[in-house]
């Protein structure tokens, strides 16, 4: 297949994303009434708790996921927080891809709350994707009552943002003669894959709106961010030729711990780092998984964070083995004087990652 195949391809593709509007948090509204119309926070609201999803009502005050709880205290000292129930949420996630069999089977899960659909050849034999979205949305909130919103456009990159687009219980289709006048529009921030720090870095080259990176040569985002750079380029032309990958393969998987208090003695963060070792042995064995590259994982007390991982020759199955490159992994950081809220391990398969040629959804099961 050629170059022009290919994106005559992607063009004729029907790519839904579908997004669950602060699903956790609309889960627990939806089962207890008292709740529905509060600012309410899924997670731990003690000091060294985090939020792991906000609703809509506390979302007004500026509390969003990763927020630590005494923060999002601080913005709205009426926030309710609620435990998370992981095993009503799985179920719920069931229940929301029953309805998605219902129209395809070339379904991509992203996690829980949100995935892709493909819906270029589908069950009913609906010819507009938009048509699919809309009876997708309403299923959802007759069975369920839950709201989702969607993105339709002619491939993943564009669907997703779609999708975000007119958040909460939205609708948005990006045509194909639309997109590139989308794009050009569109802040960098809300790309795909872009992240804080990665915008931080294109603003300093210029770089603010999608026309301004569609301006750069695939040479110059390269050399600027590796081989992300060649999916920016595309991005930025609205190309994604990634299809929607319905089987999975799990390339990492790992561990994090959030410190009951901050540490910053050796014999403090051996013990606690000898602990997530032991609970990364026993999800390896969980998950007969095998992999060659460690990585750690640090976060500070001020909620910076760093990486530091090492590749070596034999798969990673025991604990003298981890422990024992996880020391090493240490002496690279510095906490003598910033101190450590959390420590991580994880445990990645690069074989795997090399088959899958960047088609499968990245899996790394940190809890």
């Amino acid at each position: 297949m050629d170059k022009n195949s290919v994106i005559l391809y992607t063009l004729e593709r029907k790519i839904i994303h579908i997004d669950m509007d602060a699903f956790f948090a609309s889960v627990e509204q939806r089962d207890n009434p008292e709740l529905q119309g509060k600012p309410i926070a899924v997670g731990r609201g003690e000091e060294r708790g985090v939020v792991s999803t906000a609703s809509y009502e506390a979302r007004k005050f500026g509390i969003h996921s990763a927020m630590s709880s005494m923060m999002a205290k601080r913005l709205c000292p009426q926030l309710i927080f609620v435990p998370g129930r992981m095993s009503i949420y799985k179920e719920v996630s069931a229940q929301i891809h029953e309805i998605f069999h219902e129209y395809t089977d070339a379904i991509e899960s992203i996690s829980l709350d949100e995935a892709f659909l493909d819906v270029t050849e589908n069950k009913p034999q609906i010819e507009l994707a938009v048509e699919i979205a809309k009876q997708i949305k309403s299923e959802i909130r007759s069975k369920l009552n839950l709201v989702a919103s969607a993105g339709i456009s002619y491939n993943k990159f564009l669907a997703k943002i779609a999708s975000d687009y007119r958040k909460p219980d939205g609708i948005c289709t990006i045509h194909p003669n639309q997109a590139l006048n989308f794009i050009s529009k569109l802040p960098i921030e809300l790309f795909w894959g872009i992240g804080k720090m990665t915008a931080q870095k294109m603003h300093r080259m210029g770089i603010y709106t999608g026309i301004q990176l569609r301006a750069c040569s695939k040479e110059q985002l390269v050399n600027a961010f590796g081989k992300a750079g060649i999916m920016y380029y595309d991005f930025a032309r609205g190309i994604d030729n990634r299809p929607v990958a319905s089987s999975r393969i799990r390339k990492s998987i790992g561990c994090e711990r959030t410190l009951e208090k901050d540490i910053s003695t050796d014999s403090a963060v051996i013990i606690e780092l000898y602990h997530v070792t032991l609970e990364l042995i026993e999800r390896l064995a969980k998950y007969q998984f095998q992999g060659t590259t460690l990585t750690l994982k640090i976060k500070f007390h001020d909620f910076t964070q760093i990486t530091r991982s090492i590749t070596v020759e034999k798969n990673l199955i025991n604990k003298v083995q981890i422990l024992t490159l996880a020391k090493q992994l240490l002496k690279e950081v510095e906490y003598s004087s910033h101190a450590i809220r959390l420590i991580g391990l994880s445990v990645t398969n690069h074989k795997a990652e090399e088959s899958l040629k960047g088609w499968k959804q990245l899996s790394i099961d940190f809890k």
